[in-house]
């Protein structure tokens, strides 16, 4: 399964917020990612409705989490993030669109336990796990020095 672009940057953002223990800009994130500031905008917006993220304006603000990273379970924020309904056209919510196998077709049924088993492997995680060396992190992370 391919996470979308959206929930890569969203987990992305997470990690950086848990590795730096700090509220941090979305400007900083995005640079240090290299990702356009108004789409990880878009997204840290998403990330403080879903209540993931806090988000302080003014000088001295930022992002940062909204519980600690040992509470906030990375199946569950893929799950809040992606839209799983269309993961196939047959399993919209609306129904299998027309499609002329439906009811005699087995992949919908392996289709949606291959998407349960993807989702109960992230749910073994919290983001504190996925950013366990810290300093490390922000030092991939780390802006280069200014020429």
């Amino acid at each position: 399964m391919q996470l979308n672009l959206h929930t890569d940057y969203g987990l992305r953002i997470l990690m950086a917020l848990a590795a730096s223990g700090e509220r941090m800009s979305v400007d900083s994130i995005a640079r240090r990612y290299g990702v356009s500031r108004n789409h990880m905008a878009k997204i840290a917006q998403r990330l403080q409705a879903l209540g993931l993220v806090a988000a302080t304006r003014g000088r001295a603000g930022g992002l940062e989490l909204a519980r600690p990273a040992k509470d906030i379970n990375i199946g569950a924020a893929v799950r809040a993030l992606e839209n799983l309904d269309g993961f196939v056209q047959c399993l919209k919510p609306d129904g299998p669109g027309g499609c002329a196998i439906d009811g005699v077709c087995g992949l919908k049924g392996a289709l949606v336990s291959a998407l349960e088993a993807f989702l109960a492997q992230l749910d073994r995680f919290t983001l504190a796990d996925l950013v366990r060396d810290r300093r490390k992190f922000m030092d991939r992370l780390a802006l280069p020095a200014a020429a």
